[in-house]
C-alpha cells in the first residue's frame, strides 16, 4: 500500500476508537524520513511517499476505513529518565548532558535521555536521581549544531 500523505492523528485517541489500529513502529530517528517501507502489526505492507516538512509524529494516521486504522508509533526503547530534585541538581545534569552532546527531552520535571551505559557511572558520580526503563518516543530529538 502506498501512502503520500497523512490525513490525521489518533494520539489520546486511541481508545476511543472502535476500530482495530495497526501500527507501523519506527525508532524515533525514522520519524524525520520521507521515504520509507514499513511493516504493520498487522502484517500490512506499507511505503511511505511524504512530501511534508514536519516530521512524522506519534499517533499520525496513514489510512483509514470502516474497520481499520494504520497510524504511527515509535518503538519501546531504552531510556533514563533523570529525576533532579532541586535546581542545583537539574543544573549539574543539564550541564554533563550538554557537555557530552547527548540529545535530550525536558518534560516535567525530568530529563529524558536514551540509554547509555556511559550516563550512569557519571549520573552516580554527579550525584543526581534516575531510573533506567523504556519508553516510546512522541517526537524525534532536535539536533542544535554548532562547532568549536
Amino acid at each position: 500500500m502506498l501512502v503520500e500523505k497523512i490525513i490525521g492523528n489518533i494520539s489520546g485517541k486511541e481508545e476511543e476508537t472502535r476500530k482495530t489500529i495497526e501500527w507501523i513502529e519506527l525508532d524515533w530517528e525514522h520519524l524525520s524520513k520521507r521515504i520509507l517501507r514499513a511493516e504493520t502489526t498487522g502484517n500490512t505492507d506499507i511505503a511511505l511517499r511524504i512530501d511534508q516538512e514536519e516530521p512524522l509524529q506519534y499517533g499520525d494516521i496513514l489510512f483509514e476505513d470502516e474497520n481499520r486504522i494504520i497510524a504511527i508509533r515509535t518503538k519501546m526503547e531504552p531510556v533514563i529518565v533523570i529525576k533532579p530534585k532541586d535546581m542545583t541538581e537539574m543544573g549539574k545534569a543539564a550541564f554533563e548532558l550538554g557537555n557530552r552532546h547527548t540529545p535530550s527531552l525536558i518534560e516535567k520535571n525530568e530529563i529524558i535521555v536514551r540509554a547509555d551505559h556511559t550516563l550512569i557511572p557519571l549520573l552516580e558520580e554527579v550525584g543526581v536521581a534516575f531510573e533506567t526503563t523504556e519508553k516510546r518516543f512522541k517526537q524525534p530529538f532536535k539536533y542544535r549544531g554548532h562547532s568549536h
